[in-house]
Formats: structure tokens, C-alpha cells, sequence
């Protein structure tokens, strides 16, 4: 069963090409440790909620704009895996490939694959 991480940060507009850059580096390492794909969107109609919504959750600022992404793998077990891997892969250490936007506001998480229609 598929399996994917999800992540939803909040990226200073400026950076886009960095953020790019740096995900393009990023699809390769996860891919060489059993990733099917990774998926980057930028956000482009993003609704501020009253109690909820992607801003208020990454705490976006007005210089930012909200990025959705996700990798998909075949397994949880094989996420797992290459998740230890791609976490002490040096092309993707903060001093060598820093992040362009503040990870402390990144959200992410794991999921199991309910349906796909």
C-alpha cells in the first residue's frame, strides 16, 4: 500500500527559485532511497480562515506564500528506511543546502493510504 509524507510550509516569495532548486536536489535523494516521486506545489489560491487554514497554520507573513508538498513511497517500511538515510545524507545537510524559508513553521507528518480513486 502507498504511503507518503506531507508537508505544508510557509516560503518567502523571494525564494521560490531557491525553494525550487533545493527540491529539485531534494526529489533526487529521496529517490535514491526508495521515494516514487516528490511532489512541490505553489500555492496560488490560499484562503485566510477565521479559525483554520493553511496560513494561520504555518504562521504565514505577507511576504510569503504557502507551499504544499509531498513524497510518495511504496511503503511505510520502505519510508522508513530511506527516511534514516536521507536524514544523514550530506546533500541535504543545512550547512551544504539550507532551506530558503524557516523550518520551524513547517508542518509535516506521515500517512497511510485510505483510498485512491
Amino acid at each position: 500500500m502507498d504511503y507518503i509524507d506531507a508537508c505544508v510550509a510557509a516560503v518567502p516569495t523571494a525564494n521560490k527559485e531557491k525553494y525550487l532548486a533545493h527540491a529539485k536536489i531534494a526529489a533526487i535523494v529521496f529517490k535514491e532511497y526508495g521515494a516514487t516521486g516528490l511532489s512541490e506545489y505553489w500555492g496560488d489560491d490560499i484562503p485566510d480562515g477565521e479559525v483554520t487554514s493553511f496560513p494561520r497554520a504555518v504562521n504565514c507573513k505577507e511576504d510569503e506564500t504557502v507551499v504544499f508538498s509531498w513524497i510518495s513511497w511504496p511503503s511505510k517500511a520502505v519510508r522508513d528506511a530511506g527516511m534514516e538515510k536521507v536524514m544523514s545524507d550530506p546533500r541535504l545537510n543545512n550547512e551544504t543546502n539550507p532551506m530558503p524559508f524557516d523550518g520551524s513553521r513547517l508542518i509535516y507528518g506521515g500517512f497511510t493510504q485510505l483510498m485512491n480513486d
